[in-house]
């Protein structure tokens, strides 16, 4: 087990679906603010603005920029985080799966959706993780997430962000996306430092609030794979979309593509 962890955390992310990880990717903040500098200035081909006209602030994010954003990278392999991602999902081995850096500037009040990253991807499986890491100190526009959520019967409704419109097709396989406040779900959040980091399944509900502080909010997701990770087709295009992967269902996902980054 690695020293950021103890059996309660890990009993807690198998039992909650979120667990917060202290000081995951302390000793690469500054690497980390750097890259999504260099992010943001060059996006990549899935960088989307998650505002309408007449909201204030910015909400940026992209993902899918670790091979070509060499500060990730060198985190990525470098960090503790593919040990812990290991330890937490009970497997022996860790594949990446994708980056994804969200940025709220100041005053922007759009929350974060509540959905579950999982009917997104094309990837299934019990030992799944993301890692959501502030490159600034939060409080009120912190991560939030649904405890025992990834154990529902049925997958939420994937929708899309601006749009406000449903992901697929076929809703009547999901469940609507529910109002965990009005609900009275267990909602779990926490107050965090640069580096610390929120583990949660891919199938956690989880959302965040506005940021109406008068600093920024950087943070840093990384998605990652364990032994039982297999690509499913879903019935649309996922997100990401991964154009040209030719793989086939029940396979585990190309190594060449999804790296293997610890192995027990």
């Amino acid at each position: 087990m690695h020293p950021l962890l103890t059996q309660d955390q890990i009993d807690a992310y198998q039992r909650d679906g979120a667990v917060l990880i202290k000081g995951l990717f302390r000793d690469h903040v500054d690497t980390l603010r750097a890259g999504i500098e260099r992010n943001m200035d060059t996006p990549g081909p899935y960088a989307a603005e998650n505002l309408k006209a007449g909201e204030g602030g910015r909400f940026f994010d992209d993902y899918c920029n670790w091979t070509r954003i060499p500060e990730f990278e060198e985190v990525i392999r470098t960090s503790p985080a593919a040990e812990v991602a290991a330890d937490l999902m009970g497997s022996d081995r860790v594949q990446v799966f994708h980056d994804h850096v969200l940025v709220k500037e100041p005053g922007t009040s759009k929350p974060t959706p509540w959905h579950q990253d999982g009917p997104y991807y094309f990837v299934e499986g019990a030992q799944t993780v993301s890692f959501w890491s502030p490159m600034d100190p939060v409080t009120d526009a912190s991560l939030r997430c649904v405890a025992g959520s990834h154990k529902w019967d049925k997958p939420v409704l994937p929708t899309r962000w601006l749009a406000e419109s449903s992901f697929y097709p076929n809703e009547e396989d999901y469940m609507p996306v529910p109002d965990p406040d009005a609900e009275g779900m267990e909602v779990k959040e926490w107050t965090m430092e640069p580096g610390d980091a929120v583990a949660f399944h891919f199938a956690t509900l989880h959302g965040a609030r506005g940021n109406e502080a008068g600093t920024r909010r950087r943070a840093f997701s990384l998605r990652l794979v364990g032994d039982d990770a297999r690509y499913v087709e879903r019935p649309g295009p996922t997100s990401p979309p991964f154009p040209g992967h030719d793989m086939t269902p029940g396979q585990t996902l190309r190594e060449d593509w999804f790296p293997v980054i610890y192995r027990r």
